[in-house]
């Protein structure tokens, strides 16, 4: 079983001055339930390298038992620091991809050519692709054979208004994930603020906030699961 998953290079928020990046838990939580899975892993980025840490994510409130693992694992930390750039991976040499959140992607992998035609080509395999928090913003220039959105009349979720109004960043962002994806035609699905939410629907899978990283992550495993990739 064999997962990729792609993390934003981006560290600047808006021209706010502040850092951003990925955040911590949306990574450590599927990384974990990935690798207990017995998977093997590959982690990709645009730029390749080390990704930004959004600096927030790293805060003593934001800490969960995965990312206190992660901090205990140097292996871990190193394949971290040397991910593979976005260009130079195929949707040919795995199984699935998870797209961790933070603000960061929705400055680059968000405008990527590259993560679309990756997410196109998982989709087209019959592959799963999951993505939680603003990173189902990543689904915004993907397209369905047709052309049309790939999230069109899909039940799909991601980083709510309210919660992007919560931490003062609507202003700040290039767009919001859930206007978005509701202007693309998806049936967006919102649950309680900072609770899990996780919406699978054909081969993808979205996760509404940091707190859905896990579930999301056991979503994807059981799609894999059910299409005998994961035996």
């Amino acid at each position: 079983m064999r997962i990729l998953m792609v993390l934003t290079s981006h560290d600047q928020l808006g021209d706010t001055g502040k850092k951003t990046g990925f955040w911590l838990e949306e990574f450590a939580a599927p990384y974990y339930v990935f690798k207990d899975a017995g998977a093997d892993i590959t982690l990709a980025s645009p730029k390749g390298g080390q990704p930004p840490l959004d600096p927030k994510s790293d805060e003593p409130d934001a800490q969960t038992e995965a990312t206190e693992r992660w901090r205990r694992d140097a292996e871990g930390q190193a394949a971290l620091a040397s991910t593979k750039p976005l260009a130079s991976v195929s949707a040919r040499d795995f199984d699935a991809v998870f797209f961790p959140g933070g603000h960061g992607p929705l400055w680059d992998l968000a405008q990527s050519r590259d993560s679309a035609a990756l997410i196109e080509a998982f989709l087209a395999a019959g592959k799963p692709v999951a993505a939680v928090c603003h990173a189902p913003g990543v689904l915004r220039n993907v397209k369905a054979p047709d052309g049309t959105p790939v999230v069109r009349g899909k039940h799909v979720t991601g980083f709510a208004n309210s919660e992007e109004e919560a931490v003062g960043l609507t202003q700040v962002v290039p767009f919001l994930v859930e206007d978005m994806l509701k202007e693309a035609g998806a049936h967006y699905s919102k649950g309680a603020d900072w609770q899990s939410n996780v919406e699978t629907d054909g081969l993808l899978v979205t996760g509404q906030n940091p707190a859905s990283s896990e579930e999301g992550a056991r979503a994807l495993l059981a799609l894999l699961k059910k299409s005998g990739a994961a035996a």
